[in-house]
């Protein structure tokens, strides 16, 4: 039991509202774990995979009203709706607290109350955030288990009194004495709520990824990144990926990259260059921080994996689908008649006899994916067949450079900022096409700086400030910045990059430029490689005038569409963007004439 007096109010205040059959306090252990996956499979949410093809895993299958994060429902409930800022839906926080009243009053009726400690990365961290999750969803449970740290030694800590930020979900599905459960309960209605001020989560209706799983992009990015600025740190939506050249040291680099877009893939680069060797820290999330002799030290405070399965494969990123082999969740893929999973582009042509997401037959005259384009998979971070050796330390690791990347087909394959201000330029201009990560149209091109744009807990245009504020820091270490695109086009549409294992030889240039061995040549919008720089032996002939290129004509497109979308900021924008976007014009337009 664990002996915590605020946790014990919680407990209490919850069940009032909810009004549960019971109450379960979670421990953590294998045990319970292994417990709700079974109870999971009676009632018809899991379906228990093969265990000869895929030992203890299990296949999910949503409501098709609930697969993926719902922005539209996402509210940040600040005191001011300034603080929030015009990217995020505002709400005031007494209003929703009563609408949510009303949402939660009787819940959980029919159901069992969850109680779930858990911590964001290592819990004797400086950095180390405690959370208490209270669900009335197993599926919920279990897919906390394989992706926070729970278990013993979080008990104990909370036997030591420590604080923690409550974080209140539930289906929104009651059930009358009598009534059948169904697979996969959720509500047409959905709120998923953050109190920045007062470091508490409520979410409603949803069952599914981030709308549920409220250690990850709630707390571990929009209140987080609340608090990081509040003290003088940051949290990021980035990937942190070790390096290390042939017969050189270990390199350290975090990269932010829209969902969707390869962030996963990116982590767990298989080096397409003799002797290389590549680890992996964190695939999602990064919490950044300058130490004692300013440099920048970045930790991955998850504790696993929740990817997108379409897409995944052994081409495209061999040691997930290693990782994916045994103990794992895959939610929305479509089964196999030998009791497997499968999804689009996992192989070059599908499987006879596939039951598709939905629990349907599905043939390639279905007219439809056979998995949802948002299909993901859960595994502990342990399964990563080459997670890094300092993955699990508290201090985190010392980065090199950081990287942005989108979805784009107009923009070089690599640039690398000419100063601090143009590398933060770089990060809050990132755009890219839409995916099917959250519900809305894809293919459609949307700003979405340093990749946070769903996920910062408050105004923008102070989180751009926050990182301007870190290049003015006396005795700061700064790492490079560079921003990657593996997407760029030619005139026909077809893509100049082969990138996988190849986006190697981008990363060599990049450390190259860290260890000062190698002179760029100076565009309007950044640095680019010579080409004598680039290791391009033994791959497929590429143009690299092409690969690097972007018309003055359209930077200077690209300039005024950035003075547009930063103009919503209003004076909460920080001046050093604007310099930085005259420089460039100024620079376009005189190459251009």
């Amino acid at each position: 039991m664990i002996q915590n007096a605020k946790l014990d109010e919680w407990i209490e205040k919850v069940k009032a509202l909810t009004t549960p059959d019971r109450v379960v306090v979670c421990d953590g252990t294998p045990e319970e774990y292994a417990r709700l996956c079974d109870q999971l499979v009676d009632k018809g949410t899991f379906v228990r995979l093969n265990p000869e093809k895929r030992p203890n895993s299990f296949a999910a299958f949503s409501d098709p009203s609930d697969v993926a994060r719902v922005e539209d429902r996402t509210f940040i409930c600040s005191k001011s709706p300034e603080d929030a800022g015009p990217t995020n839906n505002w709400k005031d926080p007494d209003e929703m607290m009563a609408i949510l009243g009303e949402k939660f009053r009787g819940c959980m009726q029919g159901r069992t109350l969850y109680v779930v400690p858990f911590c964001m990365c290592e819990p004797d961290s400086k950095l180390a955030m405690f959370g208490v999750e209270f669900t009335d969803s197993e599926y919920v449970v279990v897919n906390m288990h394989l992706m926070t740290r729970m278990g013993p030694n979080i008990t104990a800590r909370f036997n030591e009194g420590i604080d923690f930020c409550p974080a209140v979900h539930s289906v929104g599905a009651p059930l009358e004495p009598g009534q059948e459960d169904v697979s996969w309960p959720c509500n047409d209605e959905k709120y998923i709520c953050h109190f920045p001020e007062i470091r508490e989560i409520w979410s409603y209706g949803s069952g599914y990824g981030g709308n549920a799983l409220l250690g990850k992009k709630c707390l571990a990015l929009r209140i987080a990144s609340v608090v990081a600025k509040e003290n003088g740190w940051y949290a990021e939506h980035m990937l942190i990926l070790a390096i290390t050249p042939a017969k050189r040291r270990k390199f350290y680099i975090a990269a932010a990259f829209p969902s969707g877009c390869g962030k996963t893939n990116m982590a767990m680069l298989k080096p397409n260059l003799v002797g290389w060797t590549s680890g992996v820290v964190g695939d999602d999330i990064a919490w950044m921080w300058p130490d004692e002799e300013g440099r920048i030290r970045a930790l991955n405070p998850e504790h696993g994996f929740f990817g997108i399965a379409p897409m995944t494969s052994y081409k495209t990123n061999p040691v997930m689908m290693k990782g994916l082999r045994e103990n794992a969740i895959f939610t929305n893929v479509a089964l196999t008649e030998d009791g497997d999973v499968w999804w689009e582009g996992q192989t070059d042509e599908p499987p006879a006899g596939l039951m598709s997401w939905k629990k349907e037959e599905w043939t390639l005259e279905s007219g439809e994916p056979a998995s949802h384009p948002n299909a993901r998979f859960t595994v502990n971070i342990r399964s990563c067949p080459m997670l890094d050796q300092n993955a699990y330390k508290p201090e985190g690791v010392v980065l090199d450079a950081i990287l942005f990347g989108g979805r784009r087909g107009d923009i070089p394959v690599v640039r690398e900022a000419q100063s601090w201000n143009q590398g933060v330029l770089f990060g809050a201009s990132l755009s890219s096409e839409t995916t099917a990560a959250s519900v809305g149209q894809t293919g459609k091109l949307r700003h979405d700086p340093f990749a946070m744009l769903p996920f910062c807990g408050y105004h923008m245009g102070d989180y751009f400030q926050h990182w301007i504020e870190l290049g003015k820091q006396e005795g700061v270490r700064l790492p490079k910045i560079f921003y990657v695109n593996w997407f760029k086009k030619d005139e026909d549409g077809s893509l100049l990059w082969p990138g996988y294992g190849d986006n190697i030889r981008i990363v060599d240039w990049i450390l190259k430029r860290v260890q000062n061995e190698a002179r760029p040549v100076e565009r309007a919008f950044g640095n680019v490689p010579q080409k004598s720089d680039l290791n391009l032996e033994n791959m497929p002939k590429v143009d690299v005038d092409k690969l690097f290129d972007m018309p003055d004509k359209d930077v200077l497109v690209e300039v005024e569409g950035l003075r547009d979308y930063f103009a919503q900021f209003g004076d909460r924008c920080p001046e050093e963007l604007f310099e930085e976007l005259d420089k460039i014009q100024a620079i376009a337009q005189s190459e251009e004439s």
